[in-house]
């Protein structure tokens, strides 16, 4: 991947995106709506966002095997010194074929484990509660794909994706997570309708997005400094001139593209390769007897 964009990208970018539907008991929501709540705290906390950028980012990366096993977690279970151990394991077993300083950056942040909850504005619990749209198409009906992701992971994983792709244009990561944790703030009041709804608005939608972009803004006021990054962070998205428009737009396609095929990969998934290439029913004292209960019910994805 430190070599750019190809499609030897996309199994990292696959696996990243499953933080989507990664959950566990300890608090609601997915791995990367929490990531983006807990960003955003630590934004809205006033903290540098390229400090925020690596937590987050870090976490991300080694929560794509540990799941929710962060540094917390992985300290209240007993593990003492060795919890950063084993995050630094995480974290190396699925970067090795990213840019080397970009890794060295992230790998530091890891002892500093998630950004702490805290007080958000509210454009992004709203985020949270909004669905993305799904595939639509001006004069057709949309197709609806369920559990449908929310904007919040949308964002987050952008911002992640992105982050990952800034060295393949010389881009400023802090920018680009910016822009990607930001760029649906809209969408905090703007229902999503997709496609379909932006043509149906015409000419009001130019109006209807800054409306609701800037009652986002006006949460920010308390942080003046965030609210001048965050604007500047989205301000060459629209086109694709910079190197960190480049690095967002192929985070944004990309995640929009990879989540309606992640629905279609499951569809065509077979016993064979859960059982067979994943190990499902894996290795143990009674294995055998296992693997005979499967073939004599026709679980085993055999003949």
């Amino acid at each position: 991947m430190s070599v750019g964009l190809s499609p030897a990208t996309l199994p990292f970018f696959r696996e990243l995106g499953d933080l989507k539907r990664i959950h566990s008991a300890a608090a609601s929501g997915s791995i990367a709506e929490r990531l983006f709540r807990d960003g955003w705290a630590a934004l809205f906390d006033g903290q540098a966002p390229a400090t925020v950028m690596k937590q987050v980012v870090a976490a991300a990366l080694v929560a794509a095997r540990l799941g929710d096993l962060d540094l917390a977690a992985l300290q209240a279970l007993g593990t003492g010194e060795q919890a950063v151990v084993i995050l630094n394991r995480s974290f190396d077993e699925v970067t090795g074929d990213m840019d080397p300083a970009l890794c060295a950056r992230l790998r530091g942040a890891l002892s500093s484990g998630r950004p702490a909850a805290g007080d958000v504005p509210a454009f992004v619990d709203k985020l949270a509660r909004q669905p993305r749209a799904g595939v639509t198409c001006p004069g057709q009906p949309r197709i609806m794909l369920q559990p449908a992701e929310n904007h919040a992971e949308h964002c987050l994983m952008v911002a992640v994706y992105g982050v990952v792709a800034s060295p393949w244009y010389g881009a400023d990561p802090v920018a680009v997570f910016l822009a990607g944790m930001a760029h649906h703030l809209h969408n905090a009041d703007m229902p999503d309708s997709g496609y379909s709804g932006e043509m149906l608005l015409g000419g009001m939608l130019d109006t209807v997005i800054v409306h609701a972009r800037e009652a986002a803004f006006r949460e920010l006021a308390d942080v003046p400094e965030l609210e001048a990054d965050v604007r500047a962070a989205l301000a060459p998205i629209g086109g694709d001139e910079t190197s960190e428009a480049r690095a967002f737009h192929v985070a944004d396609v990309l995640d929009r593209v990879l989540e309606i095929e992640q629905h279609m990969r499951a569809a065509r998934l077979t016993m064979g390769v859960v059982l067979d290439d994943y190990g499902l029913v894996h290795d143990g004292p009674v294995k055998a007897f296992h693997d005979e209960i499967l073939a004599t019910t026709g679980l085993s994805g055999r003949a």
